[in-house]
């Protein structure tokens, strides 16, 4: 059988892909307990750990397996396993970082068994399970500390051992791609791309790699202070699979950011927004039929490879989408662009000279 990035690859030249839509907004549907985040592992713990998503996939199997079956169902040919949270920073944050290794491998075998069974009863449209590595609760580049702007609460160094430990962790689950995803600060980003290099060497693994920012208001900016096009400058080294913005914002005023990175972009795009902006009572109100029309004039604009939903959105938006942008012809990458492109806050792109003068 061919690897997944040839057959991702494949699919992608002839048709957007579907990204499924937000984990997070299925489970608070369940209205789940502190005793069914704990179950019977974890009945004794002593701190609380509700609001541990990534913890259900050993403490509530079922759940987390419908609503990625729910996805599936709805259109998606790509699920995200269960992990933003997975790694050993954020979990420190219930005292389960010695439990990570098991929580990640947990949540990628359950997102692989749905997706086969899928793929086993449509074999024409396979499905695929993207390993996620979140943005974990630290950042390299901002002080938590408004006193001391040299403050650090974690370092490059520290975030490479928590993203290689995590990555081996998707891995051994068998996903068949690695999704670094919800980038406020590229330096976690380079630190995880790092590391997921590292680990494909030192195990002879390759798999397609995809990297999504996010923009966290009307700035267009990273909260690291970086534009989209220095974003882009600052990973396109990794020549990821796909690269694109996802969260923080509503498709409406995400739109001038994903048309500028898919101006840029050398590899596929990879999108996928909130349903709008959260309202007063912490809700989303875009409702698919919204979501979706606003997806289609991306599609229509030449703007999509991959899309998808994140906060608020559910298997109902993800479907509706799915709906809107089929047979829609997908963007095609750009040639490689040969210049030195540098980044800061803002991009710095080296046009070519034409060299020194003669007689």
């Amino acid at each position: 059988m061919p690897d997944s990035r040839t057959r991702l690859t494949d699919l992608a030249n002839r048709r957007i892909l579907i990204l499924d839509g937000a984990m997070g907004t299925m489970i608070q549907r369940y209205d789940l307990t502190e005793a069914d985040y704990r179950g019977a592992a974890f009945k004794d713990w002593p701190s609380d750990l509700k609001g541990n998503n990534d913890l259900l996939s050993l403490t509530k199997p079922e759940v987390i397996r419908a609503i990625h079956d729910a996805y599936l169902e709805a259109g998606a040919d790509i699920i995200e396993t269960n992990t933003f949270n997975g790694n050993r920073l954020s979990q420190a944050d219930y005292g389960l970082g010695a439990h990570t290794c098991e929580i990640v491998t947990a949540a990628a075998r359950l997102a692989r068994d749905v997706a086969d069974a899928w793929t086993a009863k449509t074999p024409e449209k396979p499905r695929f399970v993207a390993g996620v590595l979140g943005p974990t609760s630290k950042t390299a580049s901002i002080s938590p500390d408004v006193n001391d702007p040299g403050a650090r609460n974690t370092h490059f160094d520290e975030l490479v051992q928590v993203y290689a430990e995590a990555t081996r962790a998707l891995l051994t689950g068998a996903v068949d791609l690695i999704l670094i995803e919800t980038i406020f600060d590229t330096l976690n980003a380079k630190a995880a791309a790092f590391a997921v290099d590292q680990v494909f060497e030192e195990d002879g693994v390759v798999l397609p790699v995809m990297i999504s920012g996010t923009i966290t208001d009307a700035s267009g900016r990273t909260l690291s202070g970086q534009t989209v096009e220095a974003f882009y400058n600052s990973l396109r080294h990794v020549k990821p699979f796909a690269i694109g913005l996802n969260c923080a914002l509503g498709p409406d005023l995400l739109r001038p950011h994903v048309e500028d990175m898919a101006r840029i972009a050398e590899s596929y795009t990879t999108f996928h927004p909130n349903a709008g902006l959260p309202n007063e009572m912490g809700g989303y109100d875009m409702t698919p039929h919204q979501m979706a029309e606003h997806i289609a004039e991306w599609a229509t604009s030449g703007f999509l490879n991959i899309v998808g939903g994140c906060c608020g959105s559910t298997p109902e938006h993800i479907r509706a989408i799915a709906e809107a942008v089929a047979g829609q012809p997908p963007r095609q990458p750009h040639c490689a662009d040969h210049r030195m492109r540098l980044s800061g806050l803002e991009a710095f792109n080296v046009e070519a000279s034409p060299g020194p003068a003669t007689d």
